[in-house]
């Protein structure tokens, strides 16, 4: 079956699915990252990855690694503290991690990071950050291990300034989508979760302005397959959404399989790009997948993403 885009279907459910969605991630990232919650210690959250969860503020996030404000801000370029967004993942900075007005950072390696990935994450240039550190192997990374990170003139200048023109830019009351551009270098011609498919209704806003996942036509007895290496951190039954399988990859990018008939995978398993993670179910009187893509927990047109 070709793909095509076919517009003016209607919604698989009369309640808009991404509020669904919302509540599978809540759910999901609440199990794996308890590590935002109130009663945790410093020593808990303190250069480790959390997960925000409804209530959550910078400054209690802050509070509670012992931390400066300014610090985790710093350590999490792109993110609106006033745009908290329910699942997304913040790094918290470990109380001997540092991230001075201008640069450099010091920075301890996390696990599976290499120059490039440090690189994107800050804005920064690998070679840069290479040369800040003549006597570390790059592919000798040790978790643990605290390295420079020299930043860029432009990226120096927003970090001395913080997140004050971002918050000023911000229009309250209307959608922030992720700009294309701010999409990690690892997100780029992922496949379609489908092999033979048509999309049924591209992702985008619907005439009452509701944020709309993309919908999948396909044909009976058709697998939905991992987009990319990843870990499953939600495989079961959500209300309206049928079957739903979560997958995250990295770079805190998030896949999402719902409508499904029966999941394949199991939550905690590693899957490779390829990997069928759910059988699809039949919706509207046809086979239909629901497909969300997300960075950070914030939704992204997975058009941007697929080839």
């Amino acid at each position: 079956m070709a793909q095509r885009p076919v517009a003016g279907q209607g919604s698989p459910t009369r309640r808009s699915p991404l509020t669904w969605l919302l509540i599978a991630l809540t759910v999901l990232l609440a199990g794996c990252a308890g590590h935002s919650r109130e009663g945790d210690s410093a020593h808990d959250i303190a250069g480790a990855w959390v997960t925000i969860q409804r209530g959550d503020t910078l400054g209690q996030i802050a509070r509670r690694a012992e931390v400066p404000l300014v610090r985790l801000e710093r350590f999490n370029p792109g993110v609106d503290a006033r745009h908290l967004v329910v699942g997304q993942r913040l790094m918290v900075p470990a109380r001997d991690e540092r991230a001075p007005s201008g640069g450099p950072y010091r920075y301890r390696v996390r696990p599976g990071d290499t120059y490039s990935a440090i690189a994107r994450r800050f804005g920064a240039n690998a070679q840069r950050i290479r040369a800040a550190n003549p006597g570390i192997v790059p592919t000798e990374l040790r978790v643990g291990q605290l390295i420079q990170v020299p930043l860029g003139a432009r990226q120096a200048s927003a970090s001395a300034s913080g997140t004050t023109n971002k918050r000023q830019s911000a229009r309250p009351g209307r959608k922030q989508l992720p700009d294309p551009g701010n999409l990690p270098a690892s997100a780029r011609r992922w496949p379609w979760p489908l092999d033979d498919y048509r999309v049924a209704r591209p992702f985008g806003t619907d005439q009452r302005g509701a944020l709309q996942p993309m919908l999948l036509a396909t044909a009976s007895g058709s697998r939905a397959k991992a987009v990319a290496d990843g870990e499953v951190r939600f495989a079961d039954s959500m209300r309206q959404l049928g079957q739903v399988v979560i997958v995250h990859h990295v770079d805190n990018l998030q896949s999402v399989y719902a409508l499904c008939k029966r999941p394949l995978v199991e939550s905690g398993e590693r899957v490779s790009r390829g990997t069928p993670v759910c059988e699809v179910g039949r919706h509207d009187g046809g086979p239909r997948l629901l497909f969300d893509m997300r960075h950070g927990g914030k939704p992204v047109d997975p058009a941007q993403i697929l080839r």
